[in-house]
């Protein structure tokens, strides 16, 4: 019987005169963290040597608009030893369209970890309204150690990237040796720079940039993983934060391994939702006439597919595969039981369509592909980079135990049938090495304006009300009924008009928000799920296994 869900650490910062009138608190965690490496003077006066940096700007590429400029910057590998090694820091962009209503930078991140964002300003130019994009500079980058900015890689193969991979007791010891082989590989590889790869450290390469633009503040917009980014810099930084827009938000007491928990957790109310949905039209989908007879259809597929893969067009499909696929699925019950339908009609020796299928079998893609020169960059950075930053950021999170995520990942299927064992079992963060700095406790009063969807299957609902309440002088605009990962902008009026309101003033809302999912803004919100990562889009394509 399947079981329903019931329901101070400190930055330690070097402060840095940079400029006559221009002062950074770039946290360097420096003297204070190891005083030996270099005293604060020393720190201060490597520091000020980055800020006096000037971005040597061109055109990005001869096919780009003439307006979309790109330049490279160095950065300290290390900012408790800011005269050691240095790395590049891609950036870009495009300058504001009407010079004399310039407020100042507007930065991006588009999700990850891992995430490309060079290319940013670009969707943010397509599809912000003019209204704010007079008010500033859209500002790229790609975070360090990812994409242009001195990529990382692993040496990973494909099959090694495959990371949410089922509970079973008779492959836990190969899952194991695979969890141990890919953390050997990394600290093999890029041992000496990967523990540095971390959230902190992107914040404080943010305000280094901040300062080498010569400007006091930054705006800022991000998504998934860039929400948790943005919120560790409020908190590193909070004088240097004005409008920030956090949407589709990352609950930082649960970075990283509650924060992938979450996937299984948020999965078993939108599953309950979806039999509910289909059950109500039985007559179009014919999965049932009760929730209770569209959760055996779905759980009968599954039996069915773990005696005998079912195939579509010689594609085979497992019990697991339709357990995982259904993970994000489900999250929107019109396509959830469009897929469904096709699995019965597949697994009954009927022709069926792959294209519906397609989150159950994993040929939707896996969000690495597409990428603005891509060729210069190593086919497995995007994890490299992932586990760099979910390993790195809060090594206390993972237990070294690899016996606790046997008995998390059974304990887990029992509590979240659909996704549990998935989520909680082994991952390569449990041969990490320990992280070189604490994680970043999130509560602070700076101003910002949270953006969730109801139904959003990476970073669920509890997720982003966590978030609202550590960011305590935060507004958060809730969709309801909203579906999809990434919600501005989606043409919905309520949503578009709060959040580019803030952007355009500067006032958040009275109170919160509650605005009402339309068919067309989930709709859009689908589309961003499965974007490829294109210069012109605003958002990557959300994998099914990224923030």
């Amino acid at each position: 019987m399947r079981r329903r869900r019931l329901a101070p650490l400190l930055a330690v910062s070097v402060t840095a005169t940079l400029a006559p009138a221009l002062v950074t608190s770039t946290a360097t965690a420096a003297a204070a963290a190891t005083p030996s490496t270099a005293s604060s003077s020393a720190a201060t006066g490597a520091l000020n040597r980055y800020v006096k940096q000037k971005p040597q700007w061109k055109r990005c590429e001869a096919s780009s608009p003439a307006e979309f400029e790109c330049a490279t910057i160095k950065v300290p590998l290390d900012y408790r030893v800011p005269g050691g090694k240095r790395i590049d820091l891609a950036i870009s962009r495009i300058k504001s369209t009407s010079p004399d209503k310039r407020r100042g930078v507007l930065f991006s991140n588009p999700g990850g970890p891992g995430g490309q964002g060079l290319y940013m300003p670009l969707g943010m130019q397509e599809r912000l309204p003019e209204a704010a994009q007079q008010k500033y500079d859209l500002i790229g980058f790609d975070p360090r150690g990812v994409g242009q900015s001195s990529p990382v890689s692993c040496n990973l193969e494909p099959e090694e990237e495959n990371w949410l991979r089922p509970y079973k007791g008779e492959t836990f010891d190969k899952d194991v040796a695979w969890a141990r082989d890919v953390a050997n590989k990394c600290k093999e590889k890029a041992g000496d720079t990967l523990p540095h790869i971390t959230t902190r450290n992107t914040a404080r390469d943010m305000d280094l940039l901040r300062a080498i633009l010569g400007e006091k503040k930054i705006s800022y917009v991000g998504y998934s993983y860039g929400t948790y980014l943005g919120a560790v810099y409020t908190q590193l930084f909070p004088g240097r934060a004005d409008r920030f827009v956090l949407d589709s938000a990352v609950d930082p007491a649960r970075a990283w391994r509650g924060m992938i928990q979450w996937w299984a957790e948020g999965a078993e109310p939108a599953f309950d939702r979806w039999t509910e949905w289909a059950a109500e039209r039985s007559e179009k989908y014919g999965l049932g006439d009760t929730p209770k007879q569209v959760d055996r259809t779905f759980w009968d597929l599954v039996a069915q597919a773990d005696e005998k893969p079912i195939e579509v067009e010689g594609q085979p499909t497992t019990g697991d595969d339709i357990r995982s696929g259904m993970r994000g699925a489900v999250f929107s019950p019109k396509y959830a039981s469009e897929g469904v339908v096709e699995l019965k009609r597949a697994a009954a020796g009927e022709p069926a369509s792959a294209n519906k299928i397609a989150a159950f079998t994993g040929s939707q893609g896996t969000g690495t592909a597409g990428a603005a020169n891509a060729g210069e960059v190593p086919s497995d950075n995007m994890t490299a980079s992932f586990w760099a930053v979910v390993c790195g950021d809060n090594s206390a999170a993972w237990s070294r135990d690899p016996e606790s995520y046997r008995q998390d990942a059974i304990e887990d299927k029992g509590r979240y049938p659909l996704y549990g064992d998935f989520a909680s079992s082994i991952k390569p963060c449990a041969f990490w090495d320990k992280s070189m700095e604490p994680a970043t406790k999130v509560n602070n009063k700076v101003g910002s304006l949270v953006v969730q969807n109801e139904w959003d299957s990476q970073t669920p609902l509890p997720s982003g009300q966590a978030l609202h309440a550590d960011l305590k002088g935060s507004k958060m605009v809730t969709v309801h009924g909203g579906e999809g990962h990434g919600v501005y902008p989606n043409g919905n009026a309520c949503t578009d008009g709060t959040v580019t309101d803030y952007l355009r003033t500067g006032k958040l809302p009275a109170r919160d928000v509650t605005c009402q999912a339309t068919a067309d803004s989930n709709s859009e919100a689908r589309k961003n799920q499965k974007r490829d990562v294109l210069p012109g889009s605003p958002l990557p394509q959300r994998a099914p296994d990224r923030f």
